[in-house]
């Protein structure tokens, strides 16, 4: 199959192309650096130079790859997660601009899928401890608020498409090489500096995928799987308290610290509190049923010990 990849030299890019490749696909990158490019053909694929936010480009690159399947994994994220002021800004645009124009880019090129990128984290708070892709989404205001409303334009722009199968794999939080969670990745260092501490109890339940899996599940997504959303993520979700001191451990660092509920509202306010206590986990049923697919490192325990970093 003929495999178009926006975002092909990203975190998840990387990895995707490699295993598009070794599953017998032919494979064109999007990418706005000449430099990756050249690393690009290097694996095997070819390369499309061009930025997202120049539609017109995009259509010409979608054009020339002729592709069967289109996957948008577009993000431009700060080098650092900062909790008390969260920057979005160009992955918001990415969302709603650059999906856009892939979109339209897809249509002209008479591409019949489309696999796009989305977060299994963004599902209202409260109530059971796993969320299925019905479950009703977060409402927040400020930055937070602002990159969920992205995520939400992005997801409905696919879903929208009458003429297009689109999928839309709602991604954990990624470890792995790359990560924030990677060797030198800022998470890990924070946590290295024991910066990094359990939050108003740790009672915020997080879902992970190692990026190899988050790769092999898109894959399994350009291959097969009814348009819908589809959660990619491990099969253990875990609360802050339990997941943050077994990953101290794995990189060598001392116990975390921990930081009362009124410390992090003062500090980052109440969005960041409700987050910190009230997150819940993502089920990863649906993926593993329909779309074939189950991650190698089933459990965050596994992963952080024994996984590429």
């Amino acid at each position: 199959m003929r495999v178009f990849v926006a975002g092909a030299t990203g975190v998840i890019g990387r990895p995707l192309v490699a295993q598009l490749l070794e599953a017998g696909h032919q494979v064109t990158g999007m990418t706005r650096s000449e430099e990756r490019a050249e690393g690009l053909r290097a694996a095997g694929a070819e390369a499309a130079l061009c930025d997202a936010f120049d539609r017109q480009a995009v259509r010409e690159a979608v054009a020339t790859a002729r592709p069967e399947t289109v996957v948008h994994q577009l993000t431009d994220l700060p080098e650092r997660f900062d909790l008390r002021k969260p920057d979005y800004g160009e992955t918001a645009r990415l969302r709603r601009e650059g999906t856009a124009n892939l979109l339209e880019a897809t249509r002209a090129g008479g591409a019949r899928r489309f696999v796009a990128q989305s977060v299994a984290f963004i599902y209202a708070p409260g109530g059971s401890r796993l969320k299925s892709e019905d479950d009703p989404l977060i409402s927040m205001k400020g930055r937070y608020g602002e990159a969920m409303e992205a995520m939400r334009d992005a997801e409905a722009q696919v879903l929208a498409e009458p003429e297009i199968e689109g999928l839309v794999l709602r991604y954990g939080f990624f470890y792995g090489p790359g990560t924030y969670y990677g060797e030198d990745g800022s998470e890990t260092q924070q946590v290295r500096r024991r910066r990094s501490p359990v939050v108003a109890g740790g009672t915020a339940i997080n879902s992970f995928i190692h990026v190899d899996d988050a790769a092999a599940a898109t894959v399994a997504a350009v291959e097969r799987g009814a348009p819908g959303v589809y959660n990619v993520v491990d099969d253990e979700p875990a609360e802050q308290r339990e997941w943050l001191p077994a990953f101290a451990e794995s990189v060598g660092a001392k116990p975390p610290r921990r930081i009362p509920a009124w410390l992090v509202r003062m500090a980052a306010g109440k969005d960041a509190l409700r987050l910190a206590r009230e997150l819940r986990g993502a089920s990863n049923e649906k993926a593993k049923r329909e779309l074939g697919w189950r991650p190698r490192w089933a459990s965050w325990r596994q992963g952080f010990r024994e996984a590429p970093r």
